[in-house]
């Protein structure tokens, strides 16, 4: 039996945004933990102030802002780390409780906590039996065959 997974669409769209400047200005990892999804997205060097998570019509939207830190006139030798405003998002499935959705950020770090929603959840039905009860004997008949009793 396939687990629920409500972002089963999301490899098919990761894939077509990976290596792109959002993705490598916001390196993600996600992973489910019981019953709940974790994102982890790397921002380091950006103001908290400047971190922006949204959803809309189950797109969830990651937008944060890196300012570049030089005083006065610089003669750049190397300038790799990107800066400006970026933003990344995630479709989320049905059966996520986007109500629930929490956000810390911490050390350059943005951790997402989106809980499965309540109704998503897998859960064991158990099953009424009615009807008599058969008991077979094993006594046997003169004929050989054996009789059943209800």
């Amino acid at each position: 039996m396939a687990t629920f997974d409500p972002f089963r669409d999301f490899d098919r769209m990761l894939a077509g945004t990976l290596r792109t400047p959002a993705s490598t200005a916001m390196p993600m990892d996600l992973y489910r933990t019981g019953e709940t999804f974790v994102a982890k997205v790397d921002l380091p060097g950006v103001d908290p102030s400047t971190v922006d998570v949204d959803v809309e019509d189950r797109t969830l939207t990651i937008r944060a802002e890196r300012r570049e830190q030089t005083d006065g006139e610089v003669q750049w030798l190397s300038h790799e780390r990107p800066s400006g405003t970026f933003a990344r998002q995630l479709t989320l499935g049905y059966g996520v409780a986007l109500d629930r959705i929490e956000a810390d950020y911490s050390d350059g770090v943005l951790t997402l906590t989106i809980p499965v929603a309540e109704e998503a959840r897998p859960r064991k039905i158990s099953v009424n039996h009615t009807g008599g009860h058969r008991v077979i004997s094993g006594e046997t008949s003169d004929t050989g065959a054996q009789p059943v009793s209800a």
